[in-house]
């Protein structure tokens, strides 16, 4: 159906890695499948070993769940998907589907940001004010600050989502990534996008923004705290338990910032592609072994439940 010169778009076509040779899209497909088994299992696993132990039930392996939950969410959203175009060369998407995708894109990608912005403000409660930690962050206080996380991810992902096809679209249908990012699909637009970019560039810097200045006012807290320490065991133990998440922060925000906040000049497609996967694909994968392998307490309670299950007679 065409109305002057736009024509009503029912579908897209994610262009993925169409450009590399049958072969390496196959080898693509195999790496990309391994990482999403081992992101799926690793999260999943700190989810059971966190929620079983009742010595994990601190606020700081209870904001961790949940890190496992959106990590689990995220990768979901953009990563089967992106295997389907490999391995069946399914490129195609619905207007609605692309919509649905984008949205919880979005959704998972803000809350993360809040959500790691109160993990830190947790540790620098344990560390900064030790007495009055237990009291502060009770579990009540916990959920409420879980839920505002995850909740701050709705209306960034409505109104971007909600604005952006509300747009008519013409032209080409080929989005040159692989998943519905907003700057690709912008591209398709047949209108003025300019209020939309501005809004996109002052939203994404408060959403990105916002929590990384809480979380580098934490750590600097954190530090002159750290600093002050008498012994350096207490130095040693105190910065154990932050240095898996500012190593997950890092990771999160390097990536990110790399990727939407790069010069134009500088920013091609496949380079886009290459740093999207570092935070749609990598990043997920990482988090559970960071955790893990950095965590003495998580690690103890894993094997305590492998040896349970091998003590399982069958």
């Amino acid at each position: 159906m065409a109305g002057g010169n736009c024509t009503i778009v029912n579908e897209f076509v994610l262009l993925s890695f169409s450009a590399l040779q049958p072969k390496l899209q196959a080898l693509l497909f195999l790496l990309f499948l391994t990482t999403e088994l081992t992101t799926l299992m690793g999260n999943a696993l700190i989810i059971l070993v966190t929620t079983v132990d009742c010595g994990l039930h601190s606020p700081m392996y209870f904001f961790l769940r949940n890190l496992s939950l959106l990590e689990i969410g995220f990768n979901l959203v953009i990563v089967p998907k992106m295997l389907g175009t490999l391995l069946a060369h399914d490129t195609n998407i619905s207007f609605l589907n692309c919509a649905v995708q984008m949205y919880f894109f979005f959704f998972f990608g803000a809350s993360e940001c809040f959500l790691l912005a109160t993990m830190a403000y947790d540790r620098y409660l344990a560390i900064c004010d030790p007495l009055r930690y237990p009291v502060i962050m009770s579990h009540k206080a916990c959920v409420q600050l879980a839920a505002v996380s995850w909740l701050s991810g709705l209306p960034v992902a409505t109104v971007q989502t909600t604005w952006l096809f509300s747009f008519p679209f013409c032209g080409s249908n080929q989005v040159n990534h692989f998943f519905c990012d907003s700057p690709p699909v912008l591209k398709l637009v047949c209108a003025d996008t300019a209020l939309f970019e501005i809004y996109a560039i002052v939203g994404t810097i408060l959403v990105v923004m916002a929590p990384c200045l809480l979380i580098l006012g934490s750590y600097v807290c954190i530090g002159f705290t750290i600093i002050r320490m008498p012994s350096a065991e207490g130095k040693r133990k105190a910065f154990s338990t932050c240095s898996s998440h500012l190593l997950v922060v890092s990771l999160f925000y390097g990536s990110g910032s790399l990727t939407y906040f790069r010069p134009k000049s500088n920013n091609s497609p496949e380079s886009k592609k290459l740093l999207s996967l570092s935070y749609t694909v990598v990043t997920p994968m990482l988090n559970p072994i960071i955790y893990s392998l950095r965590n003495k307490e998580v690690k103890t309670t894993f094997r305590h439940i492998l040896h349970r299950r091998q003590a399982i007679p069958f």
